[in-house]
């Protein structure tokens, strides 16, 4: 079996697909723009042969790229990248080389945003109000029929980039004389707590894992107000988000896949689903899969691409926290004794890529316990300034 993975060194955490690749007897097919030195060596030893190319975004280079690899080892079975980044890419890739996936034109429906809320709605979802407004006269309407504020962002983007809070009509002809080119869905702004409902499915599409975070603030949020963010598993499932969650996972239609999907829960006990994810979540939560479970989710994954099936069971014996700090931020306690403090809470902690910081701050923390008063009680304790 011969899997491609595109930049798989990014995020760093990510080598362990091509680990657990490998050690199912799978060809690992690296492909990217890192030198093979800078690459890590558990990396570089799961790795069948690595093509590097001077830039991913050149997609001749990767076609060349792929052909060399159909040339050198036969039939591509899969091309993966779990990067929300290069899901189009990706997708591109699977048409043109006809291999298993999401192809190109199945892609609209989790990339822009409109579209998804039409999948959420028939799937009996509630959603926010939301129009893709190509004028300020249609976007003025709109928001005489839902109210400010309203929140403007791509309809299709990758995370908070571009997004925006309005709160009257002068910021809103501000945002139409200076906005980009490209369309943007603007949204009756919802309140509420941030949920994710996150897992995998196998070949099928049956949910062979699923659990829940809790989010201290949306992303737009945390970057536009440069704000710390913290979010944590729950043990237990909210019976609505679970229910809301399943259904959603059906309607998309994933296979052998992970899939994280927002929402937003109301004072008055609804579900509002923000959006879907066809990749896993960012950052180190694929850790945080596995510390709060006691289970290895890199090598499921390895399991249903190279043998169709999963056989894991998990019992959410832990709670797992996130939580980041900026270097800007001159906080209570130094690094030094977080961990003198929490050491037997933490089974990891380092610094963030700059790519990622604007989301998810300079330095990471993750804790683990069953307690989940506690774990709150240390998540106030580290961010205390």
């Amino acid at each position: 079996m011969n899997v491609v993975l595109l930049s798989p060194y990014f995020p760093p955490n990510y080598y362990h697909f091509a680990v657990a690749l490998r050690q199912n007897g799978v060809n690992v097919l690296g492909l990217g723009d890192a030198p093979y030195g800078d690459l890590r060596f558990e990396l570089r030893s799961a790795l069948s042969e690595y093509y590097r190319v001077d830039d991913l975004h050149r997609y001749d280079d990767l076609v060349r790229a792929c052909g060399y690899f159909t040339h050198r080892f036969g039939k591509l079975d899969r091309i993966e990248s779990h990067n929300e980044y290069w899901l189009e890419t990706d997708a591109r890739l699977r048409t043109d080389f006809n291999v298993c996936g999401p192809k190109s034109d199945e892609l609209a429906w989790v990339k822009q945003k409109s579209k998804m809320k039409q999948v959420f709605t028939q799937a009996g979802i509630a959603v926010a109000p939301g129009l893709v407004a190509h004028a300020y006269p249609e976007a003025a309407q709109f928001v005489a029929e839902v109210g400010y504020p309203v929140v403007a962002k791509p309809d299709t983007g990758v995370g908070a980039s571009g997004t925006y809070k309005l709160h009257n009509d002068a910021e809103l002809a501000q945002f139409f004389a200076t906005k980009p080119t490209s369309d943007y869905l603007l949204e009756a702004f919802v309140s509420g707590a941030l949920y994710s409902f996150d897992g995998l499915v196998d070949r099928e599409g049956n949910i062979v894992f699923c659990t829940s975070h809790f989010f201290s603030q949306g992303i737009m949020e945390t970057v536009n107000e440069e704000l710390d963010i913290y979010y944590y598993s729950l043990r237990e499932l909210p019976p609505g988000l679970e229910d809301a969650g399943r259904r959603a996972v059906a309607a998309f239609n994933l296979r052998e896949r992970f899939f994280h999907i927002e929402f937003f829960h109301q004072d008055d006990g609804r579900w509002v689903a923000l959006e879907v994810n066809m990749r896993p979540p960012g950052g180190l939560t694929m850790d945080m899969f596995n510390y709060a479970n006691d289970i290895d989710l890199y090598r499921e994954w390895a399991n249903i691409v190279a043998f169709g099936r999963s056989q894991m069971q998990y019992t959410r014996p832990y709670h797992c926290a996130y939580v980041g700090r900026r270097r800007t931020r001159a906080y209570r306690l130094s690094h030094v004794e977080v961990l003198y403090r929490y050491g037997d809470l933490i089974p990891e902690h380092g610094p963030m890529s700059e790519v990622l910081s604007p989301a998810l701050g300079h330095y990471a923390y993750l804790f683990r316990s069953p307690d989940l008063d506690r774990l709150r009680q240390v998540i106030a304790d580290v961010l205390a300034v």
